[in-house]
């Protein structure tokens, strides 16, 4: 890692995030996506889109995943050398426009990258891509007593036209910011809630995109997004919650998330607030 950790940390608590932080190897990376490309062909895409939730409990190879060392390295230096693994899930945008190919008889015409992108506005409003809005984690996660921290680990380049992620620098110092239901057909959020325009200061939004292997980290109270995937390639990504272990779940009804996954994924943990 030609950052230093203490460099990586610094940036974190200043930006809110860090982006782009190598983890997989070519080998690591090609067992993973073959394992995955398995679980879509048993499930399908529409399964898998969204609903491998918390599965590090079923394979030892999402386990591993979560469990990286180059993952917790990194983790640790933010939150501890205590960690525990909170919640884990699969995210992949699929392509929902034509694509090219011609093999034997089937002929699939193809759209062009420029139409493409010049209908996206019109095809979000008709069709309701998936898309991600404008939100923070801590919204929906019913934790006090420390940080929540949300890694995604690209499995698939993640670029501006297959809808990587948008941050807010620095947002994550504003504290938690007003939600409201979101008028847009498509987003991926669970309960459909976004941050009001008006509060999100989009002129300092940035991109941050991935190549497969990469991460990219962000704090709970980060404001991101991502848009949709309006390109011929996949983005799927493994995110990965983690918090120390002097993080405690709360009775909050407006963020009634349960904690049935948790495992310790590093150091020691003397308070065992999730024990079940």
């Amino acid at each position: 890692m030609s950052v230093s950790l203490s460099q990586l940390q610094e940036h974190y608590n200043q930006q809110g995030f860090l982006s782009a932080v190598p983890v997989l190897d070519h080998t690591e990376l090609r067992e993973a996506r073959q394992a995955f490309n398995h679980l879509e062909r048993e499930f399908g895409e529409e399964y898998t889109q969204y609903s491998l939730h918390n599965v590090h409990l079923r394979y030892p190879w999402v386990m591993g995943l979560a469990k990286h060392p180059h993952i917790l390295q990194v983790v640790q230096s933010i939150l501890g050398s205590d960690v525990i693994l909170l919640d884990s899930r699969f995210i992949c945008k699929y392509p929902t426009t034509p694509t090219a190919t011609q093999a034997g008889n089937d002929v699939i015409t193809r759209t062009s990258e420029e139409e493409v992108r010049s209908s996206e506005k019109d095809q979000q409003s008709e069709t309701g891509l998936p898309f991600v809005a404008w939100h923070q984690d801590m919204r929906y996660w019913g934790i006090a007593g420390g940080p929540v921290l949300s890694v995604w680990l690209a499995l698939d380049d993640s670029v501006a036209e297959n809808g990587a992620l948008k941050v807010i620098p620095g947002s994550h110092c504003s504290g938690l910011l007003p939600h409201h239901l979101s008028p847009r057909p498509g987003n991926m959020l669970s309960v459909n809630q976004e941050i009001p325009e008006e509060l999100v200061q989009t002129d300092n939004a940035i991109l941050c995109p991935l190549q497969a292997g990469q991460m990219s980290i962000h704090d709970g109270f980060l404001v991101h997004a991502s848009d949709p995937n309006t390109s011929q390639r996949r983005r799927c990504g493994f995110v990965i919650r983690y918090v120390p272990t002097c993080a405690y779940p709360i009775q909050d009804p407006d963020r009634p998330r349960r904690f049935h996954a948790t495992v310790l994924a590093s150091g020691s943990d003397q308070f065992s607030h999730f024990s079940t």
